[in-house]
């Protein structure tokens, strides 16, 4: 179980390097993006070996994926500036 949480903590890592190298201008700080990727896939992980039991160990980091990359979704800005129209009189 060791080597499966310090697998998903990898996995998330390395999700939150990949958003942070593409998405920066989109991202907040780096350091809140890296640990909010490990702790969303650690989440992950064990809410599936929760549900799932101590089996299938690729599941398990599959869900610590799916946890991982939706929580690193929620940190993302718009692209571009907010328009805003003023109200007509």
């Amino acid at each position: 179980m060791i080597l499966e949480a310090l697998g998903s903590a990898l996995v998330g890592l390395a999700l939150a390097a990949v958003a942070v190298r593409r998405l920066s201008h989109r991202l907040p700080a780096p350091l809140l993006v890296f640990c909010t990727g490990v702790a969303g896939a650690l989440f992950g992980d064990f809410v599936t070996h929760t549900a799932l039991g101590p089996g299938p160990v690729p599941v398990s980091l599959l869900g610590a994926v799916v946890v991982s990359t939706a929580s690193l979704s929620l940190l993302l800005r718009p692209a571009g500036r907010l328009r805003r129209r003023s109200a007509p009189a």
